[in-house]
């Protein structure tokens, strides 16, 4: 993998985002991808299962900016650092940290760590 390719992903993951279209979702997994919605937690394993329990939570689309930097990437492992802020009153912010297994350009495992920074 390169840094290109894990740009894409996130690319794609934040157009699905912002669109929550099940297609757009789709799109980033592979068929048995298995994604960590907290790394203490089971794993939503599955494609179909991932669309489903993302629409669950999806955000509005609008609701939120994403900034990102790419920490490390290689042998298929990419590793990113995000800031999340949701535009609500008074706004909340997010750190992110993203692990992410790809094959070519979707995930087979997606860990993802998200801390609120504090009032």
């Amino acid at each position: 993998m390169k840094e290109k390719h894990l740009d894409r992903w996130v690319a794609k993951y934040r157009k699905a985002w912002e669109s929550n279209d099940p297609a757009d979702v789709a799109a980033l997994w592979t068929e048995d991808a298995a994604w960590y919605r907290r790394p203490d937690e089971e794993p939503v394993t599955g494609r179909d299962a991932i669309v489903s329990a993302w629409l669950e939570v999806a955000d509005a689309p609008g609701e939120t900016t994403f900034e990102y930097e790419v920490l490390g990437f290689g042998d298929g492992v990419g590793f990113v650092r995000g800031w999340t802020t949701y535009q609500t009153q008074p706004p909340s912010e997010f750190s992110n940290l993203w692990v992410i297994r790809l094959d070519k350009d979707r995930a087979y495992e997606f860990v993802e760590w998200w801390m609120e920074k504090p009032s």
